[in-house]
């Protein structure tokens, strides 16, 4: 994890050094291990470095090539390092000596714009060519790494963090309220747009090429949602996943600093975890530090029964923090001077508190987790595949065993399928079973009724503002997203494809980012290994799901490396009482003040007495509902909050405390 910037006048004006040093001087938490900048007429980068391998201990970037043609800037850790030093020919070089910049550089020389398509790892980079006359950008095939930028007429700006952009004083700071709708309705599928009005996201496995004609964007990756692997047993399955899964974490163990690991006691931190000490005792016996959250008040959030199975099988020093006595909005305004943006998660200054531990310890680059699930995807999809081949006895037993998992009706779940995939086509085929029909709308009127009122009603987080609705035409929108989400899962490898690509991943990997960033650490994600998505995309739909055990092949594939009571474990924490107990133990008072007197910042948007009762219910109740609304206030706040500490503001006075 580094800090890149840049600059490229359009209109051929002079680039200002003092902007240049400006917007990396804002960014040198992402980077205190040493800053430069480079101009030359026009064009002018600049890079923040923080050392995490080895090899990039011996980098400087912006790096210019032996012909002054190129220049390149990154924050990157690229994977296939050996395949890319044996077919750019560098084999007379020392591997060690090359670092990773160095390796993108010449795979530019070799392959020009198609250069990304040979890269593996997490990287943003940006490339001046000045025979071309062109800035080349480029952003990995997930959104792991952040790219953000701004173009005009004049001037093409881009970097890592929106802050850095907003350092220009030509860059407009005005609210795009299209963004603002869209976090109101939870949706997240559009990759490029920011909560700022023509500052933009470069989206994943994208490309772009910005010259004196324009900008031109280009996807230069995109998953096979057709491809299906079959292999000849269970046991085959397992051992491919645990090979693929075994490189993912081996390339991420680059570090010439202690290695971390969050340890949630949920079965991808633990497989992350187990699998990296294997690694490690492999490979010299170096020992893995661990970072997780208990609770001591609430039992129902605590996972320290598998966490301590983990532990118990040696090779990690653990650290712990309490969850529980961290209030959600404690650090709230550092946090969203570093995030730029309002955030979705709820239970972030819990990971504030982690990162705090882990820079503590010395640990610069740390494994996460993150989407293990969608990754390899529960594989609930596969029950519609089955209603829908009328497999009724197989449906039946997946359904009974996952009602155990959810503790749900299991007579209600199955009807749900019998209704959509059954009834219908079975009583149109055989007009004298209609009276069963009718019995069983009968049985749907005593109690199996579904419970939403229309697929294609909206359910916002909060009653918003009507007129605000029709000004950024958020029901179209909300309308236009459904369409493509009712277009993929109509099985379940359309589900599994629909999770792995939809936009919240690439903004979810980005708030983590700059969480990390805030810290100086470089956070990885072994799941988002392009092989290992690209493998688990193409698994049958049986290795997914199995006799009610979601994520059948990896609990498989992890067999004799996690403990078993982790390995079979059935159902995963819910933090939700942690948010409740937060909000109320630590923020009543600040709530009370927010929300009862002082919503004008959100009466814009958002239909204020509506949120009023949505509160008092809260407050006031523990019932059911009180998850939904927690959500609904936790969004709310969350956005009334960013938008009372307008950018340039904060930009100024953190900047002045060094933070």
């Amino acid at each position: 994890m580094s800090g890149i910037i840049g600059i490229y006048n359009l209109d051929g004006k002079l680039v200002d050094y003092q902007q240049l040093k400006d917007m990396v001087n804002i960014l040198a938490h992402r980077g205190p291990d040493g800053s430069d900048a480079w101009c030359a007429g026009s064009v002018g980068l600049g890079h923040r470095m923080l050392w995490t391998t080895a090899e990039s201990l011996l980098e400087k970037l912006p790096l210019v090539n032996q012909t002054e043609d190129l220049v390149i800037t990154a924050d990157l850790r690229i994977d296939n390092r050996d395949e890319l030093i044996h077919t750019l020919q560098l084999n007379n070089y020392p591997p060690e000596k090359i670092t990773d910049s160095q390796l993108v550089l010449a795979a530019y020389e070799k392959w020009g714009e198609q250069c990304p398509e040979n890269l593996l790892g997490d990287f943003a980079f940006a490339i001046w060519d000045r025979q071309k006359q062109i800035i080349f950008c480029a952003r990995d095939h997930f959104g792991i790494k952040p790219f953000y930028y701004y173009a005009s007429e004049q001037a093409f700006i881009f970097a890592s963090e929106i802050k850095a952009i907003f350092c220009v004083p030509d860059v407009p700071r005005q609210i795009n309220e299209v963004r603002i709708g869209d976090y109101l309705a939870s949706m997240f599928h559009e990759a490029n747009i920011t909560s700022y009005k023509d500052v933009f996201r470069l989206p994943p496995a994208h490309s772009m090429t910005v010259s004196l004609e324009g900008i031109k964007l280009q996807s230069y990756w995109s998953i096979d949602p057709n491809r299906e692997l079959r292999l000849g047993s269970d046991e085959e399955y397992a051992e491919a996943f645990r090979e693929i899964f075994s490189k993912a974490v081996q390339c991420r163990l680059r570090s010439a600093f202690p290695i971390g690991s969050h340890l949630s006691g949920g079965l991808d931190s633990s497989s992350i975890t187990c699998m990296a000490r294997k690694l490690l005792a492999e490979n010299g016996g170096r020992r893995l530090h661990t970072f997780s959250a208990v609770f001591d008040e609430l039992i129902e959030c605590d996972e320290r029964p598998y966490i301590n199975a983990v532990v118990a099988q040696g090779g990690l020093e653990p650290h712990y923090i309490k969850g529980d006595q961290i209030s959600p909005l404690k650090n709230i305004d550092q946090m969203f001077w570093h995030q730029d943006e309002a955030f979705y998660a709820p239970n972030w200054s819990m990971g504030w508190a982690l990162y705090e531990a882990i820079k503590e310890q010395g640990v610069r680059v740390v494994f996460d987790g993150f989407d293990g699930d969608n990754v390899v995807s529960d594989g609930y999809g596969y029950l519609s595949e089955l209603a829908r081949a009328g497999r009724w006895l197989a449906l039946t037993r997946e359904i009974k065993e996952l009602a155990k998992t959810f503790d749900v009706n299991f007579w209600r779940w199955l009807w749900s399928y019998v209704k959509q995939y059954g009834i219908k086509p079975t009583f149109s085929k055989y007009p004298p079973l209609r009276f069963f029909q009718r019995s069983l709308q009968a049985l749907t009127r005593l109690g199996f009724r579904q419970t939403d009122k229309s697929a294609n009603q909206p359910i916002w987080s909060a009653t918003l503002n009507a007129e605000f609705v029709e000004r950024v035409g958020l029901h179209e929108r909300y309308q236009a997203w459904q369409k493509v989400q009712s277009n993929f899962g109509q099985n379940e490898r359309e589900r599994h494809y629909r999770n792995i690509t939809q936009g919240l991943v690439s903004f979810a990997a980005e708030m983590q980012d700059k969480t990390c960033a805030a810290f100086s650490i470089e956070q990885r994600y072994p799941f988002w290994d392009k092989r290992l998505v690209e493998f688990c995309l193409s698994l049958p739909a049986e290795q997914k799901l199995q006799m009610g055990w979601n994520r059948v092949v990896m609990r498989r594939a992890m067999a004799n490396i996690l403990p078993m009571e982790v390995q079979w474990r059935r159902g995963k924490a819910n933090f939700s009482p942690n948010l409740v107990h937060g909000l109320l133990s630590f923020e009543r008072e600040r709530l009370d003040k927010l929300i009862l007197h002082d919503l004008e910042v959100l009466a814009e948007y958002i239909d204020v007495t509506d949120l009023k009762q949505t509160y008092q219910r809260f407050i006031c109740s523990q019932s059911p509902t009180t998850g939904k609304d927690v959500h609904t206030i936790w969004i709310a706040v969350s956005l009334a909050l960013w938008l009372q500490y307008p950018a340039q503001d904060r930009s100024n006075e953190f900047a002045r405390k060094g933070v």
